[in-house]
């Protein structure tokens, strides 16, 4: 986005060590998020991490991955950079609102995503909005809030992924998860 707001440069060339690793493993899932802050903080000491292609070599540096996984060991790293930068669960939380808002009875939400961070938001959002989003202890009366009310129902009690078929023939399918929802008569 070249919008004005905080870039990936900015975050890797400002954000404190501690800031770094929690971004890392918050948004990236990566485990070994305290040693990448570490090896990016130690290599800006020297001068400002400008390329991609200096922020791989710092990661890969510390993390390494097997080459029967396939997946270059700076991927966690730059997503986390990206989710964050451009605030895409802030995004997902308001499309799914929006949504909820415009769909009639009947009508469907279906929602590809691509990782777990994502995956997670809109199965709590599911949930939530299909009134078994806050359990309470089974010796409270049932709270009559709207908390509790059905506005969707589930169509998937799992993700669904893509077959073993559909990755073959389009590898991007193979971190794709699918949920789905039908609106219910209730006005939000």
């Amino acid at each position: 986005d070249q919008s004005g707001g905080q870039t990936a440069a900015d975050v890797v060339n400002t954000f404190s060590q501690e800031d770094l690793a929690n971004l890392i493993y918050n948004y990236g899932e990566e485990r070994k998020s305290r040693a990448v802050a570490r090896a990016i903080v130690a290599a800006r000491q020297n001068a400002p991490i400008h390329r991609t292609t200096e922020l791989a070599k710092i990661v890969h540096s510390v993390v390494r991955s097997a080459p029967s996984v396939g997946i270059d060991p700076a991927t966690r790293t730059f997503q986390a950079l990206r989710i964050f930068v451009n605030d895409e669960l802030g995004e997902l939380d308001q499309g799914l609102e929006a949504a909820l808002k415009i769909l009639r009875p009947g009508g469907r939400l279906v929602v590809i995503s691509f990782h777990s961070l994502e995956d997670r938001r809109v199965k709590n959002f599911i949930k939530e909005k299909s009134g078994r989003g806050h359990s309470v202890s089974r010796h409270l009366p049932e709270p009559d809030d709207l908390s509790r009310r059905a506005f969707l129902n589930p169509l998937t009690g799992r993700a669904v992924r893509a077959s073993s078929h559909e990755c073959a023939r389009n590898r991007r399918a193979r971190s794709a998860l699918l949920r789905g929802a039908m609106r219910t008569q209730l006005r939000v």
